[in-house]
């Protein structure tokens, strides 16, 4: 029931209940974006891998998140189970056939795939700054260190690199603050400690080189097959502001580097975005205008972007709007939150006069789903209730016997596994730390002793110098004549007489003036 034209998602339900028609998602608006929500257990995780299947067979590169590890058996070919065979049934899904699919998988820390690294100066201020929840005084300061790295020819590659450069930005401070503004040592302080926090969080693993390069995410095997990226997110899923900032870094490095292509056939890349929510919760409003404005001009990249979640509420109206596939299955309606829920994702569908969505939600059944995609011209389908198809791969998660050995053969193997320091900003400031410091020494050797003798002619040389040994002072005899004597007594007198004259008629002069 697939064809080089669409993706087989699965058959609507009759008045009779009885699944006839078949419902697919139209390659060439696979890059129309799309939507994938529901409860907990209702099925999100099979909708995800049947599309990704759908799209990997179209020779479509896939990049999806593994938040739970059940994503991780598409790279296994599926097993005949009685449900899978009766819901293929139920469809009509014939011939239902098992394969394996084209898998590369991936972690930020490096455990469960290869690691994925991005240098500091690839990330830039703005989402460095997101990441670590600055104030706007500090992001002002992040964005002064980012330009005085341009100047200066120092590379940001890792953490140790955007640490070294902020200290040294705070010896500096007055020499940079007349040029660029205000630097305070508290707000490289504050810089300081939240690099600190994210380096805990995992970020040391991430910042670093050889950095992923796109085009490794847009492989396709020999016969033609897109590959398969998955992310392990388990452990990610513990730092959600480094997962978040990761997925709007690596959509905002495939806008920069992708060329347009406008509208094509079908799409370049897909991404799936699990937990979509850790994407917008607490986010200011830059950071989700952000996200907006990728998500709106992305697309004409030729890159699809499908945001899975529990509730339609985690998603902005403004980005909710770009999204025009959307497969909804069941939502739990007991709060009032959860209602509001059901009602947005109701009004959101274009109606069916055979149903009420509103009331078809809540009573939707594991597998079962609200599906309405984009027909000709853009147009989005009437929505329909779905049985979703089975999978074509295995159903739940690899052995880690399996992922290892899979993780070995892969096409990337060697390429990102060890890190790599070449020089860079921390390095060049060291080495002209230790310039300066040898400098400053060699001056002082140079200049001698900081301490000076006065000069008293003959060279410089005082005159008990002149040798370099004290001279001898001429002897004298000690006797004295009777005129020597009368007259040294003279002279004694008169100089006391005068000296207490002169010290009488300041004392006195003194008393005087009070």
């Amino acid at each position: 029931m697939a064809d080089n034209e669409s993706i087989f998602l699965g058959a609507s339900r009759k008045p009779d209940d009885s699944y006839q028609r078949p419902e697919s998602l139209l390659l060439q608006y696979g890059n129309r974006h799309g939507l994938v929500t529901g409860a907990t257990g209702t099925g999100k995780t099979v909708s995800l891998q049947i599309m990704a299947e759908g799209f990997s067979n179209a020779g479509v590169p896939v990049f999806c998140a593994d938040v739970k590890g059940d994503l991780s058996g598409i790279a296994m070919i599926g097993e005949a189970k009685d449900f899978l065979l009766k819901r293929a049934e139920q469809i009509k899904l014939d011939p239902y056939e098992f394969q394996e699919f084209p898998v590369i998988f991936w972690d930020l820390f490096g455990e469960q795939g290869h690691p994925i690294r991005a240098t500091v100066s690839e990330m830039g201020p703005l989402l460095l700054s997101r990441l670590m929840n600055l104030t706007e005084a500090q992001e002002g300061v992040m964005n002064i260190a980012f330009r005085i790295a341009d100047e200066e020819g120092l590379l940001l590659l890792d953490m140790k690199d955007l640490q070294a450069l902020l200290a040294n930005i705070a010896e500096r401070a007055d020499e940079i603050g007349a040029r660029y503004g205000n630097v305070t040592k508290p707000s490289v302080g504050a810089i300081q400690r939240s690099l600190l926090v994210l380096e805990q969080q995992g970020g040391k693993n991430f910042f670093g080189e050889p950095a992923l390069r796109i085009a490794d995410l847009m492989r396709t095997t020999r016969d033609g097959r897109g590959a398969i990226n998955v992310l392990a997110a388990d452990k990610l899923m513990m730092n959600p502001r480094l997962y978040a900032t990761f997925l709007l870094w690596l959509m905002s490095e495939l806008f920069e580097v992708l060329p347009e292509v406008g509208d094509p056939d079908k799409p370049k890349l897909v991404f799936f975005f699990d937990e979509a929510h850790l994407l917008f919760d607490d986010a200011p409003k830059a950071l989700v205008d952000r996200v907006e404005q990728v998500v709106r001009l992305i697309r004409s990249k030729g890159v699809g972007v499908y945001f899975v979640t529990q509730n339609p509420l985690d998603v902005p109206e403004t980005v909710l709007a770009q999204l025009g596939n959307r497969v909804q299955h069941a939502l739990r309606a007991y709060t009032p939150r959860e209602q509001k829920a059901v009602r947005t994702a109701a009004d959101t569908f274009r109606p069916n006069p055979d149903f009420d969505c509103a009331t078809v939600i809540t009573q939707l059944g594991t597998g079962e789903a609200l599906v309405s995609t984009l027909e000709a011209k853009g147009v989005p389908s009437m929505v329909q209730r779905t049985l979703i198809r089975p999978p074509s791969s295995r159903l739940g998660p690899i052995t880690p016997e399996e992922r290892r050995k899979l993780v070995a053969a892969s096409p990337v193997a060697g390429q990102y596994d060890e890190a790599v320091d070449r020089e860079s900003a921390f390095e060049m400031l060291q080495k002209k730390a230790v310039e300066a410091q040898a400098a400053q020494q060699q001056s002082e050797q140079e200049g001698g002793s900081r301490w000076t003798l006065p000069d008293f002619g003959n060279g410089g040389a005082s005159p008990e110098r002149s040798t370099g040994r004290r001279a001898p002072a001429p002897r004298a005899s000690n006797r004295q004549t009777v005129a020597e004597a009368a007259i040294k007594s003279v002279v004694r007198s008169v100089g006391s007489s005068v000296g207490r004259a002169i010290v009488r008629g300041i004392l006195g002069s003194l008393s005087r003036g009070r």
